[in-house]
């Protein structure tokens, strides 16, 4: 059984940690404003930044072998191209328009167009 001994000092993960919390505070900053749609990019981009830096250096990715750092970058790649197809759906359909309600008068042709559907 063979050691892997890495040289990553505690200061480093202290970085990282410091790192971290300042994006955390960042995403809860943006999440309270208004950026209209940019709010789930932003969200997603600076989500992919803090789990780029905890498989890098919490999880030891930075240390290992080159096809685990290719294996990461091909699911962020996919995500990506998973997320974009996504964005691309939702763009292409129309706007939902909110339900405001009935008033009598709607309902009361609502129902006669029912009972004229249902009679043929």
């Amino acid at each position: 059984m063979t050691s892997h001994a890495h040289a990553t000092s505690p200061g480093t993960y202290l970085k990282i940690l410091g790192i971290l919390l300042a994006l955390t505070v960042i995403t809860v900053t943006a999440a309270g404003m208004d950026f209209g749609s940019g709010n789930v990019v932003i969200a997603l981009v600076i989500a992919t930044i803090k789990a780029s830096l905890v498989a890098l250096f919490f999880m030891h990715l930075r240390h290992d072998k080159p096809m685990s750092a290719v294996i990461f970058v091909t699911g962020m790649a996919m995500l990506a191209v998973f997320l974009t197809f996504c964005v691309l759906d939702t763009g292409s359909r129309e706007r939902v328009r909110p339900f405001k309600g009935l008033s009598r008068n709607n309902m009361s042709t609502l129902s006669n167009r029912s009972l004229t559907v249902a009679a043929q």
